[in-house]
């Protein structure tokens, strides 16, 4: 898949920051507890909830692991305590081995008030993010237990390793940066090729991070129906399904992590680019319709309209107002083969989007929307230790542990424009 180029960039200057003050470690509270649980397979232990182990993925086959299979419904796991522990948070690190443990279709925090469980109050938000730490936090309850309760989905549930504090130790994990050791090495390459093949990599301002950012955390699309196919209501409903489904992917990755602030970054498709207005056989106004702007020999929406146009946030020209502006555009082509990604969007062909519409992993959509927010081709070289993963076309079909590290490494770099 070709990746295509970012704006024009700047020289890159270079200083250095004294160190503050070190500042001491939360202590994690939860291996002084007890763990059970409602049901634990006879091959598991619920023991490894908080026996301190930080797992290298969801899908661990070294260490203690808690599941519930064939169990499904709802499960609990929980924590308890001789004496009353003041808590504010709760990490918490999913087992999930694409089999018959996967994450949980819902999952929430209770503390025990002495006589009843009740819902921890004004929790964050629960993400269920695979291959890191998921964190809420939450008002503070002073408790003799604390239960993690889990609604099982896809199958049974299960957990890897529970946390809990007084207060914050910041970030999404045991550290702000905690990579599996396996991974250092190939991540610490990647970034080094990254810095040298892009001077303007930080004066750059926008990546997809930018654009979530800027908006307080969702992300608007234009589609560029660039076919002669007409499209029906359930197909455009489906369409935007499809394309929120797969960029959740990408977000998930990044809930609960290393104070990236979204548990969750809804998509919303705002417009439609299209040659003639009788290929969309729809009548609503539950999006903006742009008939025949060319640009590049395809439809497209409004410029006045695109965060690619106007980089400063302001869209004063745009008829509807900045509510109807689009920060990247789905660019679906007829005949057209493979993919092309950067901070304007993604392309590839509209018929291979329209046959995948149910398909769980669009992959050369997803690979495309990872040049989006940064991430590199691997065309001409590997990374040490690694061989197979998504931004290496051809060599995986889904979002790996190391592309989920790659993603999560260009936040860590990042973060500090945000005031992260």
């Amino acid at each position: 898949m070709k990746r295509m180029a970012f704006l024009p960039i700047l020289l890159l200057g270079f200083f250095l920051v004294p160190a503050g003050p070190a500042v001491a470690a939360e202590v994690n509270l939860a291996t002084t507890a007890t763990p059970s649980a409602s049901y634990t397979s006879s091959w598991e232990s619920v023991a490894a909830i908080n026996d301190g182990i930080d797992p290298p993925s969801s899908n661990d086959t070294v260490n203690r692991r808690w599941g519930t299979w064939p169990n499904t419904g709802q499960q609990w796991a929980e924590l308890t305590w001789a004496q009353a522990q003041t808590l504010r948070v709760a990490q918490v690190y999913f087992f999930d081995d694409n089999g018959g443990v996967r994450v949980p279709a819902s999952w929430k925090l209770q503390y025990w008030t002495g006589s009843a469980y009740n819902d921890v109050p004004n929790a964050t938000g629960y993400p269920t993010a695979l291959n890191t730490y998921n964190k809420v936090t939450f008002g503070q309850v002073s408790t003799t237990r604390l239960r993690v309760l889990l609604q099982s989905g896809q199958g049974s549930v299960g957990l890897l390793e529970v946390k809990a504090f007084t207060n914050d130790p910041g970030g999404g994990g045991p550290s702000t940066w905690n990579p599996p050791a396996n991974l250092v090495t190939p991540l610490n390459e990647v970034w080094s090729h990254v810095e040298s093949t892009y001077p303007d990599l930080y004066g750059f301002r926008n990546y997809g991070w930018d654009q979530v950012m800027a908006n307080g955390g969702s992300i608007n699309y234009c589609v560029r129906w660039d076919s002669s196919a007409t499209v029906t209501a359930a197909q455009r409903d489906q369409i935007h399904a499809t394309l929120a489904r797969q960029f959740k992917k990408w977000m998930d990755v990044m809930a609960g992590h290393n104070n990236w602030p979204y548990t969750n970054v809804p998509v919303k498709v705002v417009g439609w680019a299209v040659r003639d207005r009788a290929q969309l056989q729809w009548s609503d106004n539950s999006v903006d319709i742009y008939v025949n702007n060319i640009r590049e020999n395809a439809p497209q929406c409004a410029e006045p309209c695109g965060r690619f146009f106007n980089q400063s946030g302001n869209y004063p020209n745009c008829p509807g107002g900045a509510s109807h502006h689009y920060d990247m555009s789905l660019w679906l082509t007829a005949g057209f083969g493979g993919g092309a990604g950067g901070d304007w969007g993604q392309r590839i062909g509209s018929e291979y989007y329209m046959s995948n519409l149910n398909t769980d992993n669009v992959h050369i959509l997803l690979h495309e929307m990872g040049h989006s927010f940064g991430l590199d081709d691997f065309y001409d070289w590997t990374p040490t230790g690694v061989c197979c993963f998504l931004m290496k076309a051809g060599s995986a079909t889904s979002i790996t542990d190391f592309d989920a590290w790659m993603l999560r490494d260009w936040w860590r770099h990042l973060k500090s424009r945000y005031g992260r």
